[in-house]
């Protein structure tokens, strides 16, 4: 593999020095593209796309030809293990995700089996070197799954939820079952990453989409838990150097404290809370990653560039931030706005980095905000 010619996101991950802060987006190869568009066209249908190793590297790659971005994230979806484990995942349009033998008894959850990832999962994993091997250096690879919680909620429900009835149901009326579950999931996640390692990953990240809607006692138990045992798993190093580990619970803002002990090198943090706020919580244990409202992305120009430095001056001088929205990027936005926002970042951060502090050196009458 070649050396990287742009290693900003891995160094700002592991919260070493940087001369700007990196920027990547959650969801930026998907709809609001319109190369994606007739790529998708192209594949027939989202699941076609996901499984056909070639074009999930073309789409992973159209972001970077648009948008100078600090990394590449695979494109895949975080139901590839349920959907190997045999469950017949489906997508409805315009009702997302679906399954064709959700999992609500414990003879289902027994026949469950982690899926041998070169061959159920393959074409992910095939995928990713693919992708590796066409960014050539350019710019860092993320590796991600889903967190055993959230690919729980999915299976017991079915697909896509908003009351969490049968989930939660036995979470709290069943909770051995729940923990036979997750501890499964937990191995598969586990296997999961390291294998997209294996194939060439550089980062990799933990997508807690629903550990948001449990009380603390259950977040901690049921999600936390789970996340720090596959934390604990996983390959920190390969290729010389260390694989930083992103951990984003969508709506746990409040327990970040409790997060940034799961032996993580970063936490995502939605729009929910300031990063000064955030900061303060974590010390110097974490970086952070984000976390822009993503319908800022609507505004006018001068709003992006100004809510861009709001977030940028949150955090503050010194290591450790990772520029990026605070959930995915919505699918109506105009790419052009991206571009704004992306420009904001590198043009604005420098005044927080080392390139600041050299540049007072020389010129001590220059405020660094």
């Amino acid at each position: 593999m070649k050396e990287l010619k742009n290693d900003t996101l891995l160094r700002a991950l592991l919260r070493r020095r940087v001369d700007y802060t990196p920027v990547w987006i959650m969801r930026q190869a998907g709809r609001y593209l319109p190369e994606y568009r007739a790529t998708r066209a192209r594949a027939g249908s989202f699941l076609a796309l996901c499984r056909n190793p070639e074009l999930a590297c073309e789409v992973t790659l159209q972001p970077l030809e648009r948008f100078p971005l600090d990394a590449a994230i695979l494109f895949s979806d975080i139901l590839t293990i349920p959907d190997a484990m045999g469950l017949g995942l489906y997508f409805s349009e315009g009702e997302g995700p679906g399954f064709e033998r959700p999992v609500r008894d414990a003879a289902e959850v027994q026949r469950l089996a982690v899926p041998d990832m070169e061959d159920a999962l393959g074409y992910v994993m095939d995928a990713v070197g693919m992708i590796r091997r066409e960014l050539d250096g350019r710019v860092p690879l993320i590796g991600f799954s889903g967190s055993p919680w959230t690919l729980a909620v999915y299976m017991v429900e079915g697909g896509g939820t908003k009351g969490f009835a049968r989930s939660k149901a036995m979470l709290f009326d069943r909770p051995e079952l729940m923990h036979v579950l997750l501890t499964k999931l937990s191995e598969a996640v586990t296997t999961y990453l390291n294998a997209q390692v294996a194939r060439g990953a550089q980062a990799l990240m933990i997508f807690d989409t629903w550990g948001g809607v449990l009380t603390p006692r259950a977040y901690r138990e049921f999600s936390l838990a789970y996340m720090t045992r596959i934390i604990a798993g996983l390959t920190r190093e390969a290729e010389g150097r260390r694989v930083p580990i992103i951990l984003f619970t969508k709506g746990g803002g409040h327990w970040l404290d409790r997060m940034a002990e799961s032996g993580c090198d970063a936490l995502g943090v939605d729009w929910t809370l300031d990063l000064a706020d955030a900061r303060q919580l974590v010390g110097e244990r974490v970086a952070l990653q984000g976390n822009l409202d993503p319908s800022i992305l609507y505004a006018s120009p001068g709003r992006i560039r100004e809510e861009v430095g709001r977030v940028l001056a949150s955090y503050g001088q010194g290591l450790g931030h990772v520029f990026n929205l605070g959930h995915g990027i919505h699918p109506d936005v105009d790419p052009d706005q991206v571009a704004i926002m992306v420009d904001a970042v590198h043009t604005l951060s420098p005044r927080f980095h080392g390139a600041a502090i050299r540049d007072l050196r020389t010129n001590p009458g220059k405020s660094p905000s």
